[in-house]
């Protein structure tokens, strides 16, 4: 099938063969194409309807991609190109799932506070296990036929390849979800009657339930158990997206509050001759909408027609076509339900976003996102509906880009709630910041599919650390330098690092016009950053010019700028008001006690290392800290760095006056930079000539790399010790089976009846005749073997009688540290978690 897009008037839009358009990927055609908002090319004004959450469980990371995704989309568009976004979202919290879930859970939640007898549970929870495991298989085999059928099809093409695709996905998630079935049926006869009820239901309560509802779910008839759920999970999705960093939208559309537009949009599609209702409930009619010059299917035409991709209901045998889906539910014991000229109902699952952003934007959207999994049904029946909806006005296409954000895979499948492979939002933030995680998502193409994994978590901490460092770096060289005593004049360093930053500028807006490619736009950046990191090597050292402190900063804010467009730094348009400028203020202005406090630190290690005399130490200390520095200290922030350099000068002047190691002196100071100053933000780096250089650091990151420095070093020693450990284990079992070894007589004595008591060597063979000549030199052969054997033995025994004592010791003090090091490590892990 050939899919048509209408391309938006571009007249006024087209740049120069030089100049790049922005380009964006999208599901309608599959193809990137200029974008131009339906406003006209001149226009700064687009609208953007996005899927929200269907708020019936915690919110996982396959969420956070389609939503930390779209928000670096929009923030680019709206940041970088300029454009003031209507952004509409809404939240689902009437839906099938919302239904089912807060049934099950209100009666597994009753029926857990009545259950005391655990041989009654067990029986339940074997019965509900033994269908969800036949259920299940039975679905497999569906999706099994499905797949075998599409194989067997007389079909070839893109579209066919695609089909069986999608079809083969639903194949192995319908096989893990069996596994899982099938784990927990065998954890559950594993447990036994003799389990507590608490274990059994923690097994079996997801089966259970299903059984409960089968059952009871028709007496559950008070709505505010569905709208305390759905308020429950909306709650925690908006802290999580909050978490996240996400601009909140413009618009939250809510179906429980749109419930009289959505009913007249459904009225209005019946009128327009392309739904018809029967008994209750009202369905599209995909053919009469055809037949009205409407194309169905335009995100996936190759999924029309299979039922193991449209996920819908079974509808009794009411639907005219298979095809057809519902727009309005008839009302059903235990569901909860609105008046609407077909009687008691509820909405279907597509029909609330065609209404809701419709009522919003009206009958032309520039935009509408969602994840990849929504493309079919969910977004090709929201643009039947719409069409329909606007039928009368000739409405052919109701959106002009539609953009679909790429799976999140695990253990190669999509993260899913239904497939039980997903980690939360919550969880997710215990392992990655809330940067780390947007970070993540930046340097991957937005549109594809990508896999999630804990081993991103060190990667990312890498990437933000080089940035952290540049910027640092580049704050030390504006603070250090005194611009008015320092010569300006560029040489060929200064040009080409010039030169770099207008090329980055260049690749970055490439980059971003090229369907918001933000990991090449990434690429860019860490091209500059390394760039000025060399000509900061080059420029810092003695003798030469030192760095050009405005050409530094220039390229310092242009990395700056772009990472805010990303949300990975701070934005204008994430304040409000007269937000302040960051600055090194923020170190609450204690520059000066830290400029201070750093200056008497290098002179104090300077001394310590050179072995100066107590007195010259103690010199050192007098008049420290100075007046400028106590005066900067006499409040806020500073007053906390002061008392930190009153502390450490003491110190410093006590160990000079009991005439201390310099050892101890050393430590001091270390601990001044591993320990106190970490706790205030602020990261101390010793330089090899002997100098240091503070730098302001979010006091989280210094300790985590406090810890992973902790972590790495004890590492190494655990390593050390086992493998000091299994050579000194081997040696005493080497000594200790000599050691029960016989004698070299003992051992011989099935050969040699009698040996010389003096040389102890054998004189007779095992019959009584006197050894000689070839016999005799065998004999001494073999004696001189067994001494051999014995001999390691018997030398370490000469050097310290009590040696297998001592290696028995020394065995049981590597295993005792190595095991409070590993103990040491698991708290460590417990606690963090």
């Amino acid at each position: 099938m050939e899919r048509v897009w209408q391309q938006p008037c571009r007249s006024c839009s087209d740049g120069g063969a030089s100049t790049p358009q922005l380009v964006l990927y999208n599901s309608l055609v599959d193809r990137k194409v200029p974008f131009v908002p339906a406003a006209g090319p001149g226009s700064k004004q687009i609208s953007w309807y996005t899927c929200g959450p269907t708020v019936y469980d915690s919110a996982h990371v396959g969420h956070a991609r389609n939503y930390l995704s779209f928000d670096i989309v929009r923030r680019v568009l709206e940041d970088y190109f300029g454009y003031s976004c209507l952004y509409v979202m809404n939240v689902t919290d009437v839906d099938d799932k919302i239904i089912l879930r807060a049934r099950r859970n209100h009666l597994l939640a009753s029926y857990a506070a009545a259950a005391t007898d655990s041989q009654q549970v067990f029986s339940d929870a074997q019965a509900a296990l033994a269908a969800a495991v036949d259920k299940q298989r039975s679905k497999l085999e569906d999706a099994e036929a499905a797949l075998a059928e599409a194989h067997s099809a007389d079909c070839s093409g893109g579209g066919a390849e695609r089909r069986r695709e999608e079809l083969a996905t639903c194949v192995a998630q319908e096989q893990l979800l069996l596994s899982k079935q099938e784990a927990a049926a065998a954890a559950a006869s594993e447990l036994g009657a003799a389990a507590g009820v608490q274990q059994l239901l923690d097994v079996a309560g997801d089966a259970l339930a299903v059984q409960l509802d089968q059952r009871l779910g028709a007496t559950v008839t008070d709505p505010a158990i569905y709208r305390a759920h759905a308020a429950k999970y909306e709650a925690e999705f908006l802290e999580d997206l909050s978490a996240l960093g996400c601009r909140p939208p413009t618009v939250l559309t809510r179906v429980s509050e749109y419930i009289r537009e959505i009913v007249g949009y459904v009225q209005q599609i019946v009128d327009n001759g392309m739904a018809y209702a029967i008994r209750g409930s009202v369905y599209f009619d995909t053919q009469a909408f055809r037949a009205g010059g409407h194309t169905y299917g335009k995100l996936n035409p190759w999924a029309v027609g299979a039922a193991a991709l449209a996920g819908e209901c079974s509808d009794g045998g009411e639907k005219r076509h298979p095809c057809d889906f519902a727009l309005w539910k008839a009302a059903k014991p235990g569901e909860p339900f609105w008046d609407s000229p077909w009687g008691t109902g509820r909405p279907g699952w597509h029909i609330e976003c065609s209404a809701m952003a419709s009522a919003v934007l009206g009958a032309k959207m520039d935009i509408h996102t969602g994840g990849e999994d929504l493309r079919f049904p969910h977004h090709d029946n929201e643009l039947a509906q719409a069409e329909a909806f606007y039928h009368s006005c000739g409405c052919q296409q109701w959106v002009n880009y539609f953009l679909h954000s790429g799976h999140l895979g695990i253990e190669g499948l999509k993260m899913s709630k239904s497939l039980k492979n997903f980690i939360t939002i919550r969880q997710a933030l215990e392992s990655f910041s809330p940067r780390q995680l947007r970070l993540m998502f930046v340097l991957q193409p937005w549109e594809k599919k990508m896999n999630y994994g804990e081993q991103a978590k060190e990667e990312m901490r890498s990437k933000e650390a080089l940035l952290r460092n540049f910027f640092a770096n580049v704050e030390v060289v504006l603070r250090t330098q005194k611009v008015a005593a320092t010569g300006q004049r560029w040489e060929e360093e200064e040009r080409g690092l010039a030169a770099e930053l207008d090329s980055a500028q260049r690749r970055v807006h490439e980059a971003l016009c090229d369907n918001i490619n933000t990991q090449a736009a990434m690429g860019a950046l860490s091209d500059l950053v390394k760039a000025a990191n060399v000509y900061l090597a080059k420029r810092d050292g003695a003798g030469g010019p030192g760095p050009q402190a405005f050409l530094l900063r220039s390229a310092a804010a242009y990395v700056t700028r772009i990472l805010s467009v990303f949300g990975l730094a701070p934005s204008p348009g994430d304040c409000l008001g007269f937000a302040e400028a960051p600055s090194t203020a923020a170190c609450g202005g204690s520059e000066a006690v830290l400029d201070a406090l750093t200056a008497f630190r290098d002179k104090a290690r300077g001394m310590a290392k050179a072995k100066a005399p107590a007195a010259e130490l103690l010199a050192a200390c007098q008049g420290v800290p100075d007046a400028q520095a106590t005066a900067a200290g006499s409040s806020g922030r500073a007053a906390d760095m002061l008392a930190v350099f009153v502390a450490f000068q003491r110190e410093v002047e006590g160990l000079a006056a009991s005439g201390a190691p310099a050892w101890q002196l050393l430590a001091v100071c270390d601990r001044v930079r591993d320990d106190t100053l970490v706790e205030l933000g602020i990261r101390l780096e010793d330089k090899p000539d002997g100098s240091s250089v503070w730098k302001p650091e979010d006091p989280a990151v210094l300790r985590a790399e406090q810890q992973e420095r902790q972590r790495a070093a004890a590492e190494a020693r655990s390593k050390k010790l086992r493998s000091q450990l299994d050579l000194k284990s081997k040696e005493l079992e080497k000594f200790e089976k000599l050691a029960a070894l016989p004698s070299v007589q003992e051992a011989l004595a099935d050969k040699y009846s009698q040996w010389d008591p003096e040389g102890g060597m054998p004189t007779h063979d095992k019959q009584g005749a006197a050894l000689a000549g070839k016999a005799l030199d065998k004999a001494l052969k073999e004696v001189e073997k067994q001494r051999k054997l014995r001999a390691p033995l018997e030398k370490k025994l000469s050097e310290d009688p009590a040696c297998l004592q001592t290696l028995a010791a020394e065995i049981r003090m590597l295993r005792a540290e190595l095991e409070g090091l590993q103990g040491a490590a698991s708290t460590g892990e417990n606690g963090c978690a």
